[in-house]
């Protein structure tokens, strides 16, 4: 039994048994950047992409037979690029979160992404690995939110070592072409200190489910490796392992690439980045539990999980003992995924409950929910999060706690009642009242079972899952006309009491809270894309 087991179980009781350094206070004034920054690297700036109708999020959340088989150019990175982690406004509105005070001074200016994150920290580093059929030269480059370029970090075509380094059996197309993902642990622990690798691992998945919407609704595919030589990569790269753990690398299906009759070799002479990332920091701090995370699931990285090999710790199917109450049909998903991510935001307190949610926003947000519990890649197909709802003003369904159904589209009765005082006494912060929430839903993962499958490193893949299912509801909320609101701070282990979870294996990682928000808000629109 490897850390992950004890750092998972942790996880769950921290809302009673605090996790160490149980004193630790950020220090704001020595915060990181929000994106790495290398000087003395020259770049371009990637071209506006226009979004053709018909990409739906209904398209995006269920394609239709299968992966789609379209193929990028630059002009759909760059789009996908923005629509997920690049800045496309600013958000500046009268509401219930902490950082409240803060906005308006522009160097604490939040800036609106399609993607979700813990904290609003975005740690998702994002490389482009370009071969010899891109449209520029061969290298690396790195994605610059804030100015929607690439900058330049090495010259040279080395995708040959990006796919010797996936191994055999990796996902996605034979290319030269490859998105890496990396997670620069400062961004996240100067904030969270131990809890930083639980919240980080969730902004993975959120962004690769941003990719694998936006793609789908345009006829592209995104299939993610999460299994590779982890070491090689960062070498490439030229990050320290210890500081930054690589995530994901995602193989891209490029325009007029022929690599089939001539894949450029991995050059056996080691090759690495040498323009380093500038800390803004002047202290950074380590934490054991963040260290030892890294450790554990970065071991034995390129082991990829042989095919079926998490079919045993796939969600159980929803109780056919429990009553059954019928949904509508889902509200369709018909604005297209550009606007809906951009649309996507934090409620922060501006529920109200006046305005029940329907029945088919409902149907809709947990439909979605579903779909993005398989990440895809090489984890397969298998649906590994099972979801709950606390179901308290939507019209036309009673009050109380609920399982989906995925394959019926209904809910199973758990337990009868209203359960706002509930929810309300297990979560830990003032900035939602969640009694005022038409429905707060729950995703669960079998996290031992999935650690006993695969490893220490399927816990990146639990939280991966559970950060794709939060992008999958935000997202949909959005385009039902619904506010959402994402959670980490609640008491896990009450959740499971209420539930009647004890006996199997499920762990509730997260609370996702819809509702209709409150009329006029106060709120500032300041759209820079």
């Amino acid at each position: 039994m490897g850390y992950a087991h004890e750092y998972a179980a942790a996880i769950m009781y921290r809302g009673r048994v605090p996790m160490e350094p149980v004193d630790y206070v950020p220090n704001w004034q020595d915060g990181p950047r929000k994106a790495k920054f290398h000087p003395d690297t020259d770049g371009f700036p990637l071209p506006d992409a226009p979004y053709p109708p018909g990409a739906t999020l209904d398209r995006g959340l269920f394609p239709e037979g299968g992966p789609g088989q379209g193929e990028f150019d630059l002009g759909t990175l760059s789009g996908m690029l923005r629509d997920s982690y690049g800045l496309t406004g600013r958000r500046l509105g009268v509401q219930a979160n902490t950082d409240l005070n803060a906005l308006p001074f522009y160097p604490l200016a939040n800036w609106s992404r399609g993607s979700a994150s813990g904290g609003g920290l975005y740690p998702v580093s994002i490389h482009w690995v370009s071969g010899p059929s891109g449209p520029v030269p061969p290298g690396v480059h790195y994605y610059s939110t804030r100015q929607h370029s690439m900058r330049r970090l090495l010259t040279g075509d080395v995708s040959g070592r990006v796919r010797d380094a996936l191994g055999e059996g990796a996902p996605g197309p034979e290319t030269d072409q490859y998105l890496v993902l990396g997670i620069k642990y400062w961004q996240n622990s100067f904030k969270y200190n131990s809890f930083s690798f639980h919240a980080v691992s969730m902004d993975l998945g959120a962004c690769v489910q941003t990719w694998r919407m936006w793609a789908a609704a345009r006829g592209l595919a995104v299939e993610p490796a999460l299994w590779f030589d982890e070491e090689r990569i960062a070498e490439l790269l030229g990050v320290d392992p210890r500081e930054e753990g690589i995530f994901a690398v995602v193989p891209l299906k490029w325009a007029g690439a022929d690599v089939s009759s001539g894949r450029s070799p991995a050059s056996a002479t080691p090759v690495s980045v040498r323009h380093k990332d500038v800390e803004r920091s002047r202290t950074v701090l380590t934490f054991d539990a963040l260290l030892r995370m890294q450790a554990a699931t970065s071991a034995d990285a390129a082991a990829r999980p042989a095919p079926g090999a998490l079919a045993p710790a796939a969600a159980h199917p929803a109780d056919e003992r429990l009553p059954e109450v019928a949904l509508p049909a889902a509200r369709p998903l018909d604005a297209d995924v550009r606007t809906a991510l951009r649309a996507r935001r934090s409620s922060f307190g501006r529920f109200d409950a006046r305005k029940p949610v329907t029945a088919d926003q409902l149907a809709a947000c947990l439909a979605a929910a579903a779909a993005g519990s398989r990440l895809g890649g090489d984890t397969g197909d298998v649906r590994l999060a099972k979801l709950y709802a606390f179901v308290g003003h939507v019209e036309g369904i009673e009050p109380g706690s609920y399982a989906y159904d995925p394959e019926a589209r209904s809910l199973r009765r758990v337990k009868e009642g209203r359960p706002g005082e509930f929810l309300q006494k297990n979560y830990f912060l003032a900035n939602y009242n969640l009694e005022q929430t038409g429905a707060v839903l729950v995703p669960t993962v079998r996290t031992t079972a999935v650690l006993d499958a695969v490893g220490d490193r399927g816990y990146r893949l639990v939280n991966a899952t559970i950060g794709a299912v939060a992008q999958s509801v935000y997202t949909a909320a959005a385009a039902v006309d619904l506010g959402c609101g994402v959670a980490l701070g609640f008491d896990n282990i009450s959740y499971i009491e209420e539930l009647g979870l004890e006996g199997t294996g499920e762990a509730p990682l997260l609370i996702m809270m819809i509702g209709n928000e409150r009329p006029a808000p106060a709120d500032f629109r300041y759209e820079i894309a």
